[in-house]
């Protein structure tokens, strides 16, 4: 039996959202806002069909921006609490893999790089079959540019490949429609911020 799952992800520069069931799109809404995300996110959900109402939610928990993945992650928990339904999380560089699934089939595998914040990308390699070969990581450019992907896919997809002088990039962002395209096992329980790199606030050394 489907199950329509109301899909968020509000990582990055885009607000995406999407009503899916049984593998279709039911709805979506994606804007590329840049920031705003506070203000933007919940009125798109209300836009979609039903306001959005579904049996779970599945949220896109970065990383990526610091404020989007906080804000996603809030709002798939109060309403899941609100609904009485589960939420999910799963990672948004997955989410993007999973929006060239057939890009990535055809390569053989693809590198995702994102933009990480300070100079820094989210970059992490995923197999043909967009099971992750290995964690996320944050680089900075010089140090992310030493990977061998030929595909290399996100919104610094094309500074990626400009820097290394190699490759072939697709720019993309993370799109709440590519959900269907998830393996299960992107998928994880209580849903939670994924930062990819250490906080900028350090504690105060004793005086």
């Amino acid at each position: 039996m489907s199950e329509r799952t109301l899909v968020i992800d509000s990582a990055s520069e885009a607000c995406s959202v999407a009503l899916v069931d049984d593998g279709g799109v039911v709805d979506f809404r994606h804007e590329v806002i840049g920031r705003g995300h506070a203000e933007r996110l919940v009125p798109l959900i209300a836009e979609l069909v039903g306001g959005g109402r579904a049996a779970s939610i599945a949220v896109g928990c970065g990383p990526g921006s610091f404020a989007g993945v906080r804000i996603g992650v809030a709002a798939a928990r109060a309403l899941a609490l609100g609904w009485g339904i589960r939420a999910s999380g799963f990672s948004t560089p997955a989410l993007v893999a999973a929006g060239a699934a057939e890009e990535i089939v055809a390569a053989g595998g693809a590198l995702v790089v994102m933009e990480g914040g300070h100079g820094q990308w989210f970059v992490q390699p995923f197999a043909a079959d967009l099971a992750p070969r290995g964690d996320v990581q944050s680089a900075f450019p010089d140090d992310a540019i030493r990977a061998d992907d030929i595909l290399i896919i996100g919104n610094r997809a094309d500074d990626f490949v400009a820097r290394r002088g190699g490759g072939r990039a697709l720019s993309r962002l993370p799109d709440a429609r590519a959900f269907a395209r998830l393996p299960a096992a992107a998928l994880f329980g209580a849903p939670r911020p994924i930062y990819g790199r250490a906080p900028d606030a350090k504690p105060m050394a004793p005086a």
